[in-house]
């Protein structure tokens, strides 16, 4: 039997079946008032910062554009520059706040072929990676661990974007803007 302790997965696990959201959540989330409860740790003038609800390791953030729409080739130069530089400053923070190896960045484009879940509105995956992430558990017993909860993660993350230059801060519950 498989048994990996994760306790902040009670939210979902008593989640009253729907979330809330009637439509594409990348578009509903950042319209609600709650950044934190919905985990967005930063925004910019066209895309927004968002915690991955399944990381593939802690810190999994995605960049994405407010617009709805899938195809990245029809991004305006506006959008386009401005989700390039809040992925600049992404990196900086989880850099800043997880200290990792590296990273893993990448679109998943042309639909459900390319791996992604949400394939009509573009998102950028940002992942952290350390030297050794890997382990035996994924390859031996098909079971990821994940050692920091969300919350904690959306602490640090949030307080490594209010510390860059040209960001402002509301209060820690609120997306750090830029």
């Amino acid at each position: 039997m498989d048994q990996v302790f994760a306790p902040w997965r009670i939210d979902w696990v008593e989640r009253d079946g729907g979330d809330g959201i009637d439509g594409c959540p990348f578009c509903v989330l950042p319209e609600r008032e709650a950044d934190r409860e919905n985990r967005i740790v930063a925004r910019s003038e066209h895309a927004f910062v968002l915690l991955n609800n399944y990381p593939y390791n802690p810190g999994h953030a995605m960049v994405i554009p407010a617009a709805h729409g899938g195809e990245y080739t029809e991004l305006a130069d506006e959008v386009l520059l401005d989700h390039a530089k809040l992925k600049q400053r992404t990196l900086d923070a989880l850099a800043d706040a997880m200290g990792p190896d590296a990273f893993n960045t990448g679109l998943n484009l042309g639909g459900g072929a390319s791996g992604g879940s949400i394939d009509d509105h573009l998102h950028t995956h940002v992942v952290p990676r350390w030297n050794g992430d890997t382990n035996f558990m994924p390859v031996v017993a098909d079971t990821k661990v994940i050692v920091e909860g969300l919350e904690d993660t959306y602490d640090r993350l949030h307080a490594a974007f209010a510390a860059q230059d040209g960001s402002s801060v509301v209060d820690e519950a609120t997306a750090v803007q830029f």
